[in-house]
């Protein structure tokens, strides 16, 4: 234990996702002698990304504006729509330059163990923008874990009865790994041999 300033620093790191106590002290420390302009560099990106950044109207999508890139873009096909859990998804998708419709994100996936249910998701947003009509296929793109299966196999049965073609994403994808993680090719793969999902 530190005292003061520095354990406090070391205690708000370690509360990021992935930073564990040792990589919170070694950031800690590498800021301690960081120069001050660095240390102010990082300070004016967090406080910058706070206040600038939201989430887009339409799709749940990080945006600097009312509507993000994707669903500010005429060109997009309007008529398919990709679910993934988390806008990280959106960017690992776009990479592939294999999608060209639009996004819905549902700000997580089903976890019963951490108390997530489909309420704490954007599934009410994701079947009001369904009952325009104008989507005729949604594409689901949540994790190939556990709980992106249990959120795929959920909105499979809520979306059914609309008459919709509903796929998932095809094999390619390492079982119990993150979407943001794969590599463009095997996402691109997973695109173009996705499968309709019977349920």
């Amino acid at each position: 234990m530190y005292e003061g300033a520095v354990q406090d620093l070391i205690d708000e790191l370690g509360r990021l996702p992935g930073i564990g106590p040792k990589s919170a002290q070694r950031i800690a420390f590498h800021l301690l002698a960081a120069d001050d302009a660095d240390v102010r560099r990082l300070v004016n990106a967090l406080t910058e990304v706070k206040a600038r950044v939201r989430f887009c109207a339409e799709c749940g999508n990080v945006a600097e504006n009312e509507l993000c890139r994707v669903c500010r873009d005429p060109r997009r096909d309007a008529h398919v729509l990709c679910v993934v859990e988390e806008s990280k998804d959106v960017v690992a998708i776009e990479r592939t330059r294999e999608f060209r419709g639009k996004y819905h994100v549902l700000g997580g996936a089903i976890s019963p163990i951490e108390g997530v249910g489909p309420d704490d998701l954007r599934v009410k947003e994701l079947m009001t923008r369904l009952a325009s009509g104008e989507v005729n296929e949604v594409i689901i793109a949540t994790d190939p874990n556990l709980e992106g299966e249990a959120t795929a196999t959920y909105l499979a049965r809520l979306l059914k009865p609309m008459g919709l073609k509903v796929t998932r994403l095809a094999s390619g994808l390492p079982v119990g790994g993150d979407l943001e993680y794969a590599d463009e090719v095997t996402l691109g793969r997973a695109f173009e041999g996705r499968r309709l999902l019977d349920v």
